[in-house]
């Protein structure tokens, strides 16, 4: 499921971004103070919650089961990403998923006079006090990533968008990161998955979207013939800003023959714009084999493929 991770300065506005996400992805907020009622078998009982509470380098200590207890928030997360889409608030939560497609990392900043008066306003503190709470805040947030996971909270490299309150609305920012996962969505649907990834699906019996697909998979499952269904989609035409305006998502694809297959039927209009389609698409992906089949056809293509 989709995830978005927020890292934010004391009075950046973050925590209120990453609220303001939440409400307008429908997606459930957890924040470092949520983590230990929401997952309780991180910290199994009342003297690991309180070290883990006060002490960073205990997240990195045997939990007395299997691995640290940063294993333990490793693997309860990941279990429940499963099935949840959510947005995290803190704790590291750019580095333990970093790598996911899925996943979008922010860093939300201010400069630091913007923050020391934001600071005075909430805290009804002075300029020095402010100052003080702000880097208090700082100092603690840089040492729990540092100490836990060996990395500097500022590394851009962390993270995919890094916005500034001082120059942005919180409005805005929350705009900016929705529009984000969009288009981050929109591109994991049609980038192809890697070979690993491919091997690693689990096979599934696809819904089809007309009775021909389902007749054409049942033959190639009586002849023993491995195929995919709709297992890419291939961009061949965009708009002068570089969105992608026209998709094409052959019907079969043939491993053992890398061969795509994409199915008609005898109307004339349907078969001039698929023909079109087919040559874009062999225009932008030279190399990629790929044949129009009529149902009629079927049985004859099926004994040119079938082994001997």
């Amino acid at each position: 499921m989709p995830v978005i991770t927020v890292s934010r300065q004391m009075c950046s506005f973050g925590d209120e971004i990453a609220a303001a996400l939440s409400r307008r992805l429908g997606w459930e907020l957890i924040s470092r103070n949520d983590l230990f009622s929401r997952f309780p078998g991180i910290a199994p009982n009342p003297y690991d919650l309180k070290m883990l509470s006060e002490s960073a380098k205990y997240y990195l200590s045997p939990n007395g089961r299997e691995g640290t207890f940063l294993d333990s928030l490793t693997r309860e997360l990941e279990k429940y990403l499963e099935s949840n889409p959510a947005v995290l608030v803190g704790f590291g939560s750019q580095v333990i998923l970093a790598g996911r497609k899925d996943a979008v990392h922010v860093r939300i900043i201010a400069p630091k006079d913007t923050r020391i008066l934001r600071a005075r306003r909430q805290h009804h503190v002075s300029s020095e006090a402010a100052e003080r709470i702000i880097e208090t805040a700082d100092k603690k947030h840089r040492r729990f990533v540092s100490t836990v996971f060996g990395a500097d909270l500022s590394d851009p490299n962390l993270y995919d968008v890094v916005l500034n309150t001082a120059l942005l609305s919180v409005d805005e920012c929350v705009s900016s990161v929705a529009a984000l996962y969009r288009e981050r969505e929109i591109k994991n649907r049609l980038e192809p998955d890697t070979p690993q990834e491919e091997a690693e699906r689990l096979p599934e019996r696809p819904v089809f979207k007309n009775q021909s697909e389902e007749e054409f998979a049942a033959i190639l499952d009586m002849y023993h013939i491995d195929w995919k269904y709709e297992p890419k989609t291939f961009p061949i035409e965009w708009d002068a800003e570089g969105n992608v305006t026209m998709a094409f998502s052959p019907d079969f694809y043939l491993t053992k023959f890398d061969t795509y297959i994409e199915l008609t039927t005898m109307n004339q209009r349907y078969v001039t714009q698929k023909n079109r389609k087919i040559n874009r698409l062999r225009e932008l992906y030279p190399g990629t084999n790929i044949k129009i089949v009529y149902k009629k056809d079927f049985y004859s293509l099926i004994e040119r493929l079938r082994p001997e």
